[in-house]
Order: structure tokens, then C-alpha cells, then sequence
């Protein structure tokens, strides 16, 4: 695919177009909305646009097309956004908020379970979702991410000429919904028109052009500042169908600084207890290092805060690929996961695109390269990519391409279900399900006359809730009282294209509605999902079987329920003192299997009640037919 390089120092020459037209036909000419695409970066963000039917990044006055994703809060004066905010990153550590695309969607555990190595003062919210302290005030991530795209809008209204009409916001593929959704309430809280959030993958195939006619599948390598995706594509026809898709949340470039600061602090002689601003100086310099491995077989390191501490020394490519092997290795399960997920083998790819900052490392590349057996396309500036596609989805979808038939279908990276009677987790939607997408099933109540149900909306991949993440709960009242099983409960799951799910229970009697937009306050933390796939897998045998014992346990429950009500209501006037007594008996047993844990067991007690009682409920059965009957003659029953 042609490209045309954006240069910096340069002037735009504008002429006004003269519009002639056939006779007869309209000289109104079809508008052109503007639309931009963007890349909310761990390390650096971009905006880019369609200008002449060619996509490309648009920069600033300076000519500098990467904003570095890092913003600065003072006591006086405006925010300060970009590489300004990073000079001052190790004077002004605690003021200086990087990498912030790490804590979207993130709770304060979580947050806290990414280490502390966060040079940050972190403060609880209203919600759980973390705040930092800054002498601007408690600051929360998502107005942080709104700061750094306030500045790419007025770049990109100040380049384009005018008011946006829409924008797509990529997100990694492996944003769970929390993420998603913080992603999209920092764009509006920037004042930005969000028309789709799209995943990164998905955004550097069409920036490749493998939508114009290309037909197969491909695998999308993204490793970026952050976060670490893999993604299988099928293309048929200008359809992006996502097979499957991997990775981690917390993998990225800011990890492999974070290897080679730690290297620098064991040959300096710096201990654990180094100030925010000199750890922050050690991750710059541990980034110009990697950034000069690039290209050198060895960089030198000099290491001066303040005159304490001085160092000088040397690394070389082949201790730097030391170092960070660990960490280039572990993308590599993600890939093979994948690849399985999406029921392939590497010979069965037609191409592999590398994506993100961190790909330029050449151990990554000769990693990825000898996993997949071929070389991958890094033909387009990684850094530029995503933001390209996106914005060529951004002019589609602002409709000034009506032509254009391109179909992105996305996928969801973990299951989403319900919590049912004994703890288990009821999946809704499989993992990998192409999106958008609507599921619903029915469900019913537990108790006699029961009135209200409690929905708890989970996600993940185990048998049990407790071993999946909540992710919201809501309430659905004046169910009319039925006996337990009669109500018809219908819960509609619904994710639209961003990934964004809603979940609605309607009662299907009286049509009575509740409804939640899932908005959680945080995220999966670090190594939850690749946690969650992994033990779904190693332990699939024990959760069949605790959930069979389980929905034993719950049987037992409605049994004993049962039995308490009728006993209550007629037990007296039905049953002997011996009967009664037999029954008891029978009782008392299945409530005590029920507290254990051998299926068989509770089978065997529950099949005991039945037997021990079987006298009790016919008498019940005929009792209830005479009162039926009482006044009425046989032939009104008779079938016409």
C-alpha cells in the first residue's frame, strides 16, 4: 500500500474550488464532515485524518506529530500537556501523571497490585476508582486522558479548519468493559463526538489496506507502552471479521524501561528507597537507552541526580536482550492461545503485522518472527498505524465515504453471564463472540411468591462467581407472586460495537422492565485475564464437577422449601404423628448431605424424601382436586 510521508516544516497552500455542475443536477456539493482518528497511547497519542482521500497523522505547529501521553498540574496556569509535561517528569514526579492509559478503568486494588514502582500519591474516590494527588487537586485518570485529548482536538480543529464532527478512539483489544468504558467518558469529557471506540488491531489492518480486496487471515502483534494484544482477522471482501483475540493489559514498553532502570540501580548502587523524582530519571533514561539499542550494538549510561550516586557504564544489545527476554517470551503465550482460540496453525496466515512503539526492539521482531515463521509487515510507522486506521474508519463512519462497504467485526475477550442459585456463574455470551451482538435467557424465581430478583452481572471464564469479576448488580420489583418456577423472567444481554454491554430483565407476564448500563469503576487487574483463561483450562474438570454439586445443593434447597410450605400449610390435618415423624427423619437428613460435599449423597437424600413422602403428596394432589371439584358436576370437565 502507498503512503505519503507527512513532513513538519512545511506550508499548506488552500485555493477555493470552483463547483460546476450538469445541467439540471443540484451545485450543492456533498458535504465533507470532518472526522479524525485517534490513538490514546500509553506513551505517546496521535490524531490523524482523511485530507484528499489520503489518511495521515496531523501535527503540531512545530511539526512534531507524537504527543507524548504525559500531562503536568500546577498550582497557576493552564495544564500543561505533551513534552513540556515530560521534561519536567523527574523535578516535578508527583504533579506528573504518565502512562495513565495503565490505570483507566482500574480500581484501587488493582492499581495497587501494578506495584510500587507507580512514582504516584494515589487517594480513594467516591467510586473505587483511584484518584492522584496533585497540587491541582485529586485528579482522576479519566480527566488526566481528557487532558491529553482536549489538546489533539484543537490540533486537529485548528489544522482541519473547523468543529469535528465525529472521532473513533482506539482501545487495546484486551480493554475489558471498564476500560471501555472510561476510554469513552474521557472523550466526552474532552467535548469530543465519540462515533466508535475500535480496537488497535483491528484499526492497523485497514491502515495496511488489507481491507481493498484482500482475502484470508492475519495475526495483529500490538505491543505498546501498556498493553500487549494479539488478534487473529479473517478478511473476506472488506469484511474484518475478529476470530479470536489475546493478550495482557498490563505488558508493555513501560515494562521493559522498568527492567532496564532496575539494571541501572543494581550497577549504580541506588537502593529501593530512591525519591519519585530519581526513579522517574531512571526510566529515562532506561527509555533513551532502548530507543538507542535500536540501532547500536551498545549505548553508554550516565547516571548524575544532584551529584549523589554517579555512575557511568555500558549496555550492550546483548545484555539488553537478556534482560528483557523474559518479558518478549511472554507475549508469545498469548500467541499461541490465539491460534488455538481461533482454530488455526501459523502456516494457515497470510501475513503478520507488527504494531505499537515496542515492536521496533529487534529481539521482539526476531521473536516474533521465528514464532510465526515468517517476517512480519513493519512496513508502516508503528507508532502512526493505528491512528491512520482509525481515521479512515472515522471518515467512513462520518459518512464521507458512502461507497465504502468496509464491516469491522469485533470480538468480546471474556465471557459474560449471570450469578444463579449456589454461586454459579451462568455464561450469557462466550468469550469471543463477534460483536455487536444480543443474547437472551430466561429465568425464573426460586421462592413462592417471591416478588423482587437480584441480577448480578459477572465476567469470565469459571464454573463459579466467586471465581469470575463482578461487574454490576441491579434490581427487578413487583414480579407478581407466583408459586416458585412459574415466573418467566427474559435478561437480555446486549454489546454494542464499542464493546459496551447492556443487560435488561423483563418479566414476561406484566412486561415489567429493569435495565443497567454496565459501568463499573474498575477494571481486571494485571494478570486477571490471562488468570482467568488459564485456570478456566486447568481446572474445567473440578468446575464441571462443583457445579454439579452445586446445582445438587440448590435442589436440595428448593426440596426442603417445598416440603416446609406444604407440611405448614396441611401437614397437620394429612399426616400421622408417625408420618410426620418418617418424614422428619428424611428431612433432617437431606439437610445435613446438604452441607456436604458429595453429590451422591444429597441424590440419595433428596430421592429419600420423595420416598418418605410419596404418600403425603398424593393425599395433597387428591385434597386439592375435591376442593377443585366442590360444586361443580363431573360432565362440566368432560371435553367438548
Amino acid at each position: 500500500m502507498e503512503r505519503s510521508e507527512i513532513r513538519g516544516n512545511h506550508k499548506e497552500i488552500t485555493m477555493a474550488l470552483l463547483q460546476i455542475s450538469e445541467p439540471g443536477q443540484s451545485t450543492v456539493p456533498h458535504e465533507h464532515r470532518l472526522a479524525a482518528g485517534i490513538d490514546l497511547g500509553t506513551t505517546n497519542s496521535l490524531i490523524a485524518s482523511v485530507r484528499s482521500g489520503v489518511a495521515g497523522t496531523l501535527p503540531d505547529t512545530g511539526g512534531n506529530h507524537l504527543l507524548p501521553s504525559v500531562v503536568r498540574y500546577t498550582t497557576a496556569g493552564p495544564v500543561v500537556v505533551g513534552q513540556t509535561a515530560l521534561d519536567a517528569a523527574s523535578t516535578d514526579p508527583l504533579n506528573t501523571i504518565a502512562s495513565v492509559k495503565r490505570l483507566m478503568g482500574r480500581g484501587i486494588e488493582d492499581v495497587k497490585s501494578l506495584g510500587a514502582h507507580l512514582p504516584y500519591e494515589f487517594v480513594p474516590g467516591a467510586s473505587d476508582m483511584p484518584l492522584l494527588h496533585t497540587c491541582h487537586g485529586d485528579i482522576s485518570p479519566v480527566e488526566v486522558s481528557a487532558d491529553i485529548l482536549r489538546v489533539l482536538k484543537t490540533r486537529a480543529e485548528q489544522t482541519l479548519g473547523g468543529e469535528l464532527a465525529g472521532v473513533v478512539i482506539t482501545v487495546p483489544a484486551y480493554f475489558d468493559d471498564a476500560q471501555r468504558q472510561a476510554t469513552r467518558d474521557a472523550g466526552k469529557l474532552a467535548g469530543l463526538p465519540v462515533l466508535r471506540l475500535l480496537n488497535e488491531p483491528t484499526a492497523a489492518a485497514v491502515a495496511y489496506g488489507l481491507d481493498h480486496g484482500s482475502e484470508g487471515i492475519v495475526a495483529i502483534y500490538d505491543l505498546g507502552g501498556g498493553t500487549f494484544d494479539i488478534s487473529i482477522l479473517r478478511l473476506n471482501r472488506g469484511v474484518f471479521e475478529v476470530m479470536a483475540t489475546a493478550g495482557d493489559t498490563a505488558l508493555g514498553g513501560d515494562d521493559i524501561d522498568r527492567v532496564v532502570a532496575q539494571w541501572i540501580m543494581q550497577q549504580a548502587g541506588i537502593g529501593d528507597d530512591a525519591g519519585h523524582g530519581q526513579l522517574r530519571h531512571l526510566m529515562q533514561l532506561a527509555r533513551a537507552a532502548k530507543e538507542a539499542l535500536t540501532e547500536l550494538p551498545a549505548t553508554p549510561i550516565d547516571v548524575s541526580i544532584d551529584g549523589v550516586d554517579d555512575w557511568s557504564g555500558t549496555l550492550t544489545r546483548a545484555q539488553f536482550d537478556e534482560l528483557i527476554g523474559p518479558l518478549v517470551q511472554k507475549t508469545l503465550s498469548p500467541c499461541r492461545r490465539v491460534l488455538r482460540d481461533a482454530g488455526i496453525r501459523t502456516e494457515d496466515l497470510q501475513a503478520v503485522v507488527m504494531v505499537g512503539g515496542s515492536t521496533r526492539v529487534p529481539l521482539v521482531r526476531s521473536r516474533v518472527a521465528g514464532f510465526f515463521g515468517r517476517e512480519p509487515l513493519v512496513d508502516i510507522d508503528p507508532d502512526r498505524v493505528v491512528a491512520v486506521g482509525a481515521a479512515i474508519q472515522a471518515d467512513i463512519l462520518a459518512g464521507n465515504r458512502p461507497d465504502d462497504d468496509m464491516l469491522l467485526l469485533d470480538v468480546i475477550p471474556l465471557s459474560l453471564g449471570l450469578e444463579t442459585m449456589g454461586g454459579l456463574a451462568e455464561k450469557i455470551i462466550p468469550r469471543n463472540t463477534t460483536i455487536p451482538t444480543a443474547r437472551a435467557q430466561e429465568f425464573t424465581t426460586f421462592k413462592d411468591g417471591q416478588t423482587a430478583m437480584s441480577l448480578h452481572v459477572v465476567q469470565g471464564e469459571r464454573e463459579l462467581v466467586s471465581d469470575c469479576r463482578s461487574l454490576a448488580q441491579f434490581e427487578l420489583r413487583n414480579i407478581p407472586p407466583m408459586v416458585a418456577g412459574a415466573a418467566r423472567i427474559r435478561v437480555s444481554f446486549q454489546v454494542d460495537a464499542d464493546g459496551l454491554l447492556n443487560v435488561t430483565a423483563e418479566e414476561q407476564v406484566k412486561g415489567i422492565k429493569s435495565s443497567i448500563e454496565v459501568k463499573p469503576s474498575y477494571g481486571l487487574n494485571d494478570r486477571e485475564i490471562e488468570t482467568m483463561l488459564k485456570d478456566s483450562m486447568a481446572h474445567a474438570q473440578d468446575d464441571m464437577e462443583q457445579r454439579r454439586l452445586r446445582e445438587q445443593q440448590v435442589d436440595a434447597e428448593r426440596v426442603l422449601e417445598a416440603l416446609e410450605a406444604a407440611l405448614a400449610e396441611d401437614g397437620d390435618r394429612l399426616l400421622d404423628a408417625e408420618e410426620r415423624k418418617v418424614i422428619a427423619a428424611a428431612a433432617a437428613a437431606l439437610q445435613l448431605a446438604g452441607k456436604g460435599s458429595d453429590y451422591q449423597a444429597i441424590r440419595q437424600a433428596i430421592e429419600g424424601v420423595e420416598k418418605a413422602s410419596s404418600d403425603y403428596v398424593a393425599r395433597r394432589m387428591n385434597d386439592n382436586i375435591r376442593k377443585a371439584m366442590a360444586g361443580h358436576r363431573v360432565d362440566e370437565f368432560e371435553s367438548p
